[in-house]
């Protein structure tokens, strides 16, 4: 059931206000390393709900007239076609589309620095296309021994040698299409060069998680490290600002482990040896201030972390992640004393339809807890059967009521099975909205029960067996957050 649990205005206000004074202490410049998902963050709009998917996007429209973009992508990733699995797209592609995105907001893209650069033959076809639609490019190039050999790092055969980006706004963000793209190289980079102009330049990493000012155990940073357990991150109370300052924050290993790195970096650009005093420090991170129900999120915070869990299980068996992953999720299930079939609901309820049917079944737990649930049958998919289910429900229809004739779905199925020869002949979930609509220009009933599409976005699935690519697609266009078990449909091998 959704209870909303974070002010998504209070914390653009305050982490906005945090950024502007950020810049004031650097002479009016900063260079913004900008983590995470700058659009559909739904990770973060899952654990803390009330957070909007797109609220990175709406604070830099709140800066806009203040700030700068500058996109960063390895030079290694565009010659091996590095993909956005999310999305299905390469890096390069992103880069080009997220610059769209931007400058349709009114928020200015400076350029695109390409990093590791050592004459790639597809990072100088990459630059040639950016020369031709106007883009402007840098190369920024592979320090040997970096990060270690700071001496070298910090001299012109170091960040000396990388093309320096001109800008022209206090706050310049610095973000890349995914990780390992050099952010935090073209930040410290771009510091050296505007030190070398007389410019004291400012350094900071825009976070979200973990959150520095709630427990090390808070299931709000517990869900964090579900979210990254392909990375193994760990949260830990940062030891730095423990001594600096004498108070318990919460960092992750990464930041930890290469802070002092950076901070030797920052003092021997800048000569200030207190530029920073701890990871927690260089982070811009408001989100622990905007939480309004902590309740909310952490039972919210729990659900993501089973949602991980029964992720990772069906990844295992697909053959696609180590086992070592599933075996972190089951870690923090059981430092919460959580029980994955138990402690979400549609699971259980999705269980024993099975079992009472059958047949494969599906269950949803709409927003208000009300569950929904569907079996497969020779015509459609459990899935379709029990969004068929939902939106009925939602629409106030009669469960009796048939939406779509036999006169729409004949020729489908009859297409799929003696034309196409499809052997998984049921309907997915795509077809069936698609002869939904078709049923819907003549049938105001049916026309009612697709209005009701958009409910389904924040509700929970979940299925007995593993969900079909189709589906499964279909279901994350909705915005329904879609678990199933780790059990081949049908007891087949080829999935």
């Amino acid at each position: 059931m959704f209870v909303e649990g974070f002010s998504n205005e209070l914390y653009v206000k305050k982490q906005a206000h945090e950024i502007k004074e950020r810049i004031k202490r650097f002479d009016g410049k900063l260079y913004l390393e900008f983590g995470g998902k700058l659009f559909d963050d739904y990770h973060a709009s899952r654990v803390l709900p009330g957070f909007e998917p797109d609220t990175k996007i709406k604070l830099l429209k709140a800066l806009s007239e203040d700030t700068e973009i500058i996109f960063c992508i390895s030079a290694d990733d565009i010659e091996k076609t590095k993909v956005r699995a999310d999305l299905g797209i390469s890096y390069d592609m992103d880069i080009l589309r997220l610059t769209d995105e931007f400058k349709a907001m009114g928020i200015s893209v400076n350029g695109i620095v390409l990093t590791r650069y050592n004459n790639q033959p597809a990072a100088d076809n990459f630059i040639r296309k950016l020369n031709n639609l106007g883009i402007k490019s840098y190369k920024h190039y592979s320090i040997p021994n970096y990060p270690h050999d700071v001496k070298t790092i910090v001299s012109d055969n170091g960040y000396g040698k990388n093309e320096f980006v001109e800008t022209t706004k206090p706050l310049v963000v610095i973000t890349a299409p995914g990780p390992g793209s050099g952010k935090l190289a073209v930040c410290l980079s771009q510091i050296y060069h505007e030190h070398k102009r007389g410019r004291f330049a400012g350094y900071a990493k825009f976070e979200t998680f973990p959150v520095w000012n709630l427990p090390l155990k808070h299931p709000i940073n517990l869900a964090y490290e579900a979210a990254t357990a392909d990375l193994m991150d760990v949260n830990m109370i940062d030891p730095f600002h423990l001594e600096a300052y004498g108070k318990m924050t919460v960092n992750y290993n990464r930041d930890v482990e290469a802070f002092p790195i950076v901070r030797t970096i920052l003092k021997n650009i800048t000569g200030d040896e207190n530029f920073y005093r701890s990871p927690t420090d260089m982070g811009v991170n408001m989100v622990g201030y905007a939480i309004t129900n902590d309740e909310a999120c952490r039972n919210a915070s729990y659900q993501e972390i089973i949602y991980r869990y029964y992720c990772s299980i069906c990844d295992y068996k697909m053959g696609k992640i180590q086992h070592n992953q599933v075996e972190k999720l089951e870690s923090l299930l059981n430092q919460l004393g959580l029980t994955p079939d138990k402690d979400r609901l549609c699971v259980e309820h999705a269980n024993n339809k099975a079992v009472a049917t059958g047949r494969e079944a599906t269950a949803y737990e709409l927003k208000d807890g009300t569950i929904i649930t569907g079996k497969s049958s020779d015509v459609m998919s459990a899935t379709s059967a029990a969004t068929i289910n939902a939106i009925k429900h939602l629409a106030g229809i009669n469960d009796a009521i048939q939406l779509i004739p036999a006169s729409v779905l004949t020729p489908i199925l009859d297409l799929k099975r003696n034309v196409l020869g499809s052997k998984a002949s049921a309907l997915k979930l795509d077809d069936v909205l698609l002869a939904l609509t078709v049923a819907s220009n003549t049938n105001p009933t049916v026309s009612l029960a697709l209005k009701q599409l958009p409910e389904l976005r924040g509700t929970d699935l979940h299925s007995s067996v593993m969900l079909r690519t189709g589906d499964a697609s279909t279901l994350k266009k909705l915005g329904v957050r879609a678990t199933c078990n780790d059990i081949f449909p049908e007891n087949s091998m080829y999935f």
